[in-house]
């Protein structure tokens, strides 16, 4: 067995926030995530057909979304099937143990398989891995599970459990519910035309895919051995540890929930045990507050800040990067955590302002890639994608940049670095500095740039989390992957928090 808090020490030492080296610049020698890749081919959102594929996005935010009515019509298939009637998973565990949390993985190219290897070292002897939102890209596809789900996950011992992001319901989370749920497909709902916002998206919507059965079942070899098995009741769950329970909720394709499942949420998290919330959308990100309305009233975050429910964390996907918000409630601490690093392209953090959300203070915040490299990063790809030279900030002085523009101290020692007209001006273009146009550059290029600028080449700044529980502790530690082989050897450790439970 793996000793992660002696990792986690030699992580901490060689990670980001003390070297570019540990960042993974100047990477000397590919990692061997590289013989574990399927193919040579890259995922890209830069291709007109993966768009199109994924039109359910911009068609439910423009005429409404289905999902919801959708998802009840899965839960009521499942619990007429014999679910559990509160959607409980028994998992015996003992009193310590841990597990990994990975979100946003599936895009199946070198950014999915650069994760593996640290993942599989610092994995060892975990009970169990979840995975919160997007398991499958572009659209959640039964029959692209092959190789972005089982093939890199199929040397992990354990049992994965998931909870489905947006993209996972552009097919209508069929693809999910089959490979998790082992579910059939719903029955067929067919309506005539009507001259209607509903009546436009049916034209429009794209319809979930027929699952290949025979390719499915082979693909499922892959993962066969009884100790990696585990069937979800359904899109949402509460997975019962004993000392400890993790709520899984749905959130869909708008990032709100069902006046069902918020009944159901509120039943099950009045148990009074520490409880962990996953959720295919964040509540804190980007130093901004999203608390999931739930229909008929209240909120996601108004069931995790009651005292009487006990949540120690919310933990969401959907934004590819990594951030921590410890947020004070009525006395107490919640750490509200975005895991979204674990496979797909990376979104980045230097366009994240200074933190004062929640009353968090931005020394307090936490995030990974630091804003500095991230900047670094961009400003490299974009000088070589449109051969503007000048427009390159090296790591050190992307660091200095961006604690001069949100107010800290630089996470890593800058010595030396001179800031330039050039590099406040390249900082500008990018995002990281405000334009003297007031021109919104920093939401653009979060929203669209960073999406359609996936790489294949490290550093690529992934990351997953090792969630440990201890006699009275939890302890939540963020390790990075940057496809560099002295970071798969040694994985950084980024960030740790300790919780008492």
């Amino acid at each position: 067995m793996v000793d992660v808090g002696a990792a986690a020490a030699r992580g901490k030492q060689v990670s980001s926030r003390v070297s570019e080296e540990g960042a993974g610049w100047n990477c000397q020698q590919i990692g061997t995530f590289e013989k574990l890749r399927p193919s040579r081919k890259t995922f890209t959102w830069l291709n007109p057909a993966t768009l199109w594929r994924s039109r359910n996005e911009i068609l439910a935010q423009l005429f409404g979304d289905p999902s919801p009515e959708v998802r009840r019509r899965w839960v009521a298939a499942q619990r007429e099937s014999g679910a559990d009637p509160d959607l409980r998973i028994e998992h015996e565990v003992g009193e310590e143990f841990s597990f990994l949390v990975m979100g946003d993985t599936g895009e199946g190219d070198a950014s999915q398989y650069a994760v593996i290897p640290g993942m599989l070292k610092l994995g060892e002897g975990t009970s169990f891995a979840v995975i919160a939102s997007d398991v499958i890209y572009p659209t959640g596809s039964g029959n692209e599970y092959g190789d972005k789900f089982f093939r890199p996950y199929q040397d992990y011992p354990a049992p994965i459990y998931a909870v489905p992001g947006n993209h996972d319901w552009y097919d209508g989370i069929g693809g999910f519910m089959r490979v998790f749920c082992e579910a059939k497909p719903l029955e067929v709902q067919r309506q005539g035309f009507r001259l209607s916002p509903a009546g436009v998206r049916g034209l429009l919507w794209k319809k979930p895919e027929a699952v290949d059965e025979a390719a499915l079942e082979q693909a499922r070899k892959m993962r066969s051995l009884p100790g990696q098995r585990a069937t979800l009741p359904a899109p949402y769950w509460v997975l019962d540890l004993g000392r400890l329970v993790i709520v899984g909720i749905d959130t869909g394709i708008k990032g709100d929930i069902d006046r069902e499942q918020g009944e159901w949420l509120r039943r099950v998290s009045a148990d009074p045990r520490p409880k962990i919330l996953v959720t295919g959308k964040p509540i804190y990100v980007r130093n901004e507050y999203h608390p999931c309305a739930i229909e008929g009233g209240g909120t996601v975050d108004d069931v995790v800040r009651d005292p009487a429910n006990n949540y120690v964390a919310a933990i969401g996907g959907d934004i590819h990067n990594y951030e921590r918000f410890p947020v004070r409630v009525d006395g107490r601490t919640i750490q509200y955590i975005v895991s979204g690093g674990g496979g797909a392209f990376m979104h980045a953090t230097h366009t994240i302002p200074r933190v004062d959300v929640g009353g968090v203070h931005e020394d307090e915040f936490k995030c990974y890639p630091l804003r500095g490299d991230s900047l670094s990063f961009y400003s490299l790809l974009y000088s070589r994608r449109l051969r503007m030279r000048w427009l390159y900030i090296t790591p050190e002085q992307g660091l200095e940049l961006m604690s001069r523009q949100v107010g800290n101290t630089p996470p890593r020692p800058t010595p030396g670095a001179r800031i330039t007209l050039r590099m406040r001006w390249a900082a500008r273009l990018l995002g990281a500095w405000p334009m003297p146009f007031h021109l919104p550059v920093g939401r653009v290029f979060h929203r669209w740039i960073s999406e359609l600028s996936d790489w294949d080449t490290p550093p690529f700044f992934k990351s997953f989390l090792h969630v440990s529980v201890t006699a009275d502790r939890l302890k939540i530690r963020c390790f990075a992957a940057t496809g560099c082989l002295p970071q798969e050897i040694d994985p950084p450790m980024e960030d740790e928090v300790e919780i008492p439970i």
